[in-house]
């Protein structure tokens, strides 16, 4: 409904169905994962294609749902009052991202500040089932593992996701003012940065020294930078759909959230790289390695 049909500003949400399609997209993609990795209901390990029906559903209800509250914003549902709220929920959503990122970390200090710990009197190193395991784990990183020199493809890629950190913010003040080819050229700048550092990631994987299911070290480094590499996907996706939508039309320098959230979203990605660029590449570079 039309905010001028109202006396208050909340916008009542007409009844949807994308809530329970929702919901089914996610249990389907669930099963179909579980089903992939370990096989299920008579289906064998491997099999693929319930879990792309799973991932394709939740695409389509990411368009379709995130479309109607495109529209609803058109139509003027998003009031002072309903913006403030949407505010909260992006702002709450990426504090649970932060949470997320923070059980990672946890992971990799844990593994690294108390890895003579796991060797200690506490645990049984004679066990032979134990014992070539935990000898590995004496030292940090794991004897045989070649950690990356931050300093090459990672200090690159910092520098990537700094630059795309400015870009985007140009294209958030171009909007402001109502510069809409300022906005749309640092919108594809910033666009283009994210694939850049996607690729560069692929590339500084490609010549890993170590691999996941190896190490606990391989482990944690490949989930931490593996998802945050998947936010950037899914931020560089955010943001080329803020550029369509801002060559077709959409948006205006008065109302955008959708690109304003981009861009927190965005940012938010920046701040964890640095944290892991620091963490998880320079300082067991430095520190551990002795700066070899």
């Amino acid at each position: 409904m039309s905010s001028g049909d109202v006396k208050h500003d909340y916008h009542l949400v007409s009844a949807s169905p994308w809530p329970l399609i929702g919901s089914l997209a996610v249990l389907t993609l669930a099963v179909g994962g579980v089903t992939y990795m370990k096989g299920l209901f008579g289906l064998e390990k491997g099999t693929w294609w319930l879990m792309a029906i799973g991932f394709a559903m939740v695409a389509y209800v990411m368009i379709g749902w995130w479309r109607e509250v495109a529209k609803e914003g058109a139509l003027g549902d998003h009031t002072p009052v309903v913006s403030i709220g949407l505010r909260y929920g992006m702002i709450l959503f990426i504090v649970s991202e932060v949470m997320f990122f923070v059980a990672w970390f946890w992971g990799f200090f844990e593994f690294s500040i108390f890895a003579h710990a796991r060797v200690g009197d506490t645990w049984d190193a004679t066990n032979p089932l134990y014992a070539d395991a935990l000898s590995r784990f004496k030292d940090w990183p794991p004897v045989g593992v070649e950690t990356f020199d931050p300093f090459h493809l990672p200090l690159i890629n910092t520098l990537v996701l700094l630059l795309s950190g400015t870009t985007v913010t140009w294209a958030h003040h171009a909007l402001q003012q109502n510069d809409r080819s300022g906005a749309k050229l640092a919108l594809v700048l910033t666009v283009l940065l994210g694939m850049g550092f996607t690729a560069l990631q692929v590339i500084e994987y490609s010549h890993a020294g170590f691999t996941f299911d190896g190490t606990l070290y391989g482990s944690a480094f490949f989930m931490a930078t593996g998802f945050h590499g998947a936010h950037v996907v899914i931020g560089t996706i955010f943001l080329a759909i803020c550029l369509m939508r801002l060559i077709m039309g959409g948006m205006t320098a008065q109302k955008h959230l959708g690109f304003e959230f981009a861009a927190w979203y965005w940012h938010f990605v920046d701040v964890v790289w640095l944290f892991l660029f620091a963490f998880v590449y320079v300082a067991p570079y430095l520190i551990f390695e002795g700066g070899k």
